[in-house]
């Protein structure tokens, strides 16, 4: 998935046949230290260890909620996941036992402790991890975050591999995520390589060196798997008058796109109403690679646009919706960095905010307004712009091809910003799994 540098296909319950059956897993690596001033969250639940005032502050604090960017602060989330397969996750070692595997440096949680759970997504463009504790049912609590364009599937389309310089970026990232994991008990985390990984002739000897030298145990997801967990984590996004929705995910190097019909019995589980679903072979950053991304013109725009609808057209199960598209209660809804771009830019935002864009509304004419800017500036101009900047400024319009495609097949009156995915899904179904949101964690200091 390519979404911001901020901050949910996978079967939920009872579907257990199409996760993977890998462990997750933390191991010890050597002693580093790694700069935190610009990758860390803060940590509120310091208060609670802060005598007089500072205890009361934090008592004030409970319960409320907050949207902030996910390398700058908290966030309460809406999770709609059921339980995933027990064999697609494993509890994360116990510190205390300093076994192999285990996250050494941290304490178990004692009984009225809030269970802490930790998603990590890999992508071909960022890396980016979430860390939680659960809130009142369906909802959960960021206390940690992190994310970082590393590029990691760059030149991946043309050579076939990773570059060295491309896994070393992204090594580093992940090291910081192991440091924050390290520092938090955490009692179920999942952590996803997607897109660069899978394709990736390296990608299995590349996973290996992330054990090695950051510690941490990386499963390769398959394109199913990454489609359903962008459902799980958008489905407080579906309203409930809501019938029918294409919800996709352009990322880095592939582009998930899920069909949901809801005219039926609708099933608190957003992912059992997936009629059809596709993965495209194409992202922001090998579009950009094959096509260019400094330097667009409008012929290069429309040869992106119709190779990606090339590609659609041999969507076999692209009509699934037709009796509901282009019709009152049918929208799109979109989870990537191109969407919450155009977003930030439609509201013409003077540093990206994940509170006015996450769930935001756009109607077709503003979408092709922003399309039309974007086009009509060049790279200087768009590295100009505080909602993209320089990490984003040659594959933005190459999402915005990808997303003019998908609105060519699906014709919708609107368009709604989701700026959640993956990581999202991934916290949603491990708590619903450990079944957080009942009687027994109620009362649970946060």
């Amino acid at each position: 998935m390519e979404g911001r540098n901020t901050g949910a296909g996978a079967p939920e319950a009872g579907v257990a046949g199409d996760l993977p059956a890998s462990r997750v897993s933390f191991a010890p690596r050597p002693a580093a230290t790694f700069s935190r001033q610009h990758d860390s969250a803060p940590d509120r639940g310091d208060a609670a260890h802060q005598p007089g005032k500072g205890k009361k502050r934090r008592k004030r604090r409970r319960g409320r909620k907050v949207f902030a960017r996910d390398d700058h602060g908290l966030a309460t989330v809406r999770a709609d996941g059921e339980p995933a397969s027990a064999a697609a996750t494993a509890p994360v070692p116990a510190p205390a036992a300093r076994r192999e595997g285990a996250i050494h440096g941290s304490s178990r949680p004692t009984g009225r402790d809030l269970p802490v759970f930790a998603a990590l997504d890999l992508g071909t463009n960022n890396c980016r991890l979430l860390v939680a504790i659960p809130q009142r049912h369906g909802q959960f609590r960021v206390i940690d975050a992190f994310s970082r364009i590393v590029r990691l599937g760059e030149g991946l389309s043309s050579s076939g591999s990773l570059s060295q310089q491309a896994m070393d970026r992204a090594v580093e990232a992940l090291k910081v995520c192991a440091d924050k994991l390290r520092n938090r008990s955490v009692r179920r985390a999942r952590l996803i390589a997607t897109e660069a990984c899978r394709s990736a002739s390296n990608g299995a000897e590349f996973l290996d060196r992330v054990e090695r030298e950051a510690g941490l145990k990386l499963e390769i997801i398959d394109r199913q798997t990454e489609a359903r967990l962008a459902v799980s984590g958008c489905g407080s996004l579906v309203e409930r008058n809501t019938r029918g929705v294409v919800l996709f995910d352009i990322g880095g190097g592939s582009s998930e796109i899920a069909l949901i019909d809801l005219t039926g019995h609708r099933s608190s589980r957003l992912a059992n109403h997936i009629v059809s679903w596709t993965s495209l072979p194409v992202g922001v950053v090998s579009l950009a690679e094959r096509f260019g991304g400094r330097t667009v013109t409008e012929s290069v725009f429309r040869a992106m646009v119709d190779d990606v609808r090339v590609r659609l057209d041999d969507f076999k199960g692209r009509t699934k919706l037709d009796h509901l598209v282009a019709r009152p209660g049918f929208h799109l809804l979109g989870t990537s960095g191109t969407v919450t771009t155009l977003a930030g830019v439609h509201l013409e935002l003077e540093r990206y905010d994940r509170r006015r864009v996450d769930g935001l509304w756009m109607d077709n004419d503003s979408v092709d307004r922003m399309i039309g800017k974007l086009l009509g500036w060049n790279f200087d101009q768009r590295v100009a712009n505080p909602c993209i900047g320089a990490d984003r400024a040659d594959l933005v319009l190459a999402g915005c091809a990808i997303l003019e495609a998908i609105r060519a097949v699906w014709p919708s009156e609107r368009l709604r910003v989701a700026d959640r995915g993956l990581r999202e899904g991934i916290l949603s179904e491990l708590m619903a799994q450990e079944g957080v949101w009942q009687e027994r964690w109620r009362g649970a200091r946060p």
